[in-house]
């Protein structure tokens, strides 16, 4: 390739894909489309059995990145220990919200969604849409805390609910 341009990622790197979460670099191809050689970052997703092509020249504008650092975890999870911020707006206004805060890979903002939507036992009952937003940012924040800390899933999600237990005390 005439461009030895280093990437930051490279096969092997576990990273972060805005709409799908944490995925595992498998390889870096090269593809044709259109007529023009593109160079590719072969994602996948094993948990959602898919696989995805990045561009390697588009990737860090996709808002693909690397796993956050252990000290932004431990902050994610201590603002799972706030209590919830749920504005007054309409359902599908905050959900839209919601959905927009996890889709954008930022693990912060999923956090908070997690802290919003997380329900103990005796609170009112969650509608459909509800626990579909908060299965699906419990999912993205336990994955990440899950490969940050080379845990194993199960362990990860332990220690979310521990938190988030002891967020009830």
């Amino acid at each position: 390739m005439s461009k030895s341009k280093k990437s930051e990622f490279n096969p092997d790197d576990f990273v972060v894909y805005p709409a799908h979460g944490v995925g595992k670099i498998v390889s870096i191809e090269e593809q044709e489309v259109a007529g023009l050689k593109l160079e590719m970052f072969v994602i996948s997703f094993e948990k959602d059995k898919m696989t995805l092509r990045v561009p390697t020249a588009r990737a860090s504008e996709i808002g693909m990145r690397s796993l956050a650092s252990p000290d932004l975890v431990e902050k994610a999870l201590d603002t799972l220990k706030g209590k919830a911020r749920v504005k007054r707006a309409m359902w599908s206004r905050r959900a839209q919200e919601y959905e927009q805060k996890i889709n954008s890979g930022d693990l912060m903002s999923i956090a908070e969604v997690v802290r919003d939507l997380h329900r103990n036992d005796d609170q009112r009952e969650q509608s459909y849409s509800e626990r579909q937003l908060y299965e699906a940012a419990l999912d993205r924040l336990t994955r990440e805390v899950a490969a940050v800390s080379g845990l194993e899933e199960g362990d990860a999600q332990k220690r979310v609910d521990d938190v988030l237990t002891s967020r009830a005390a």
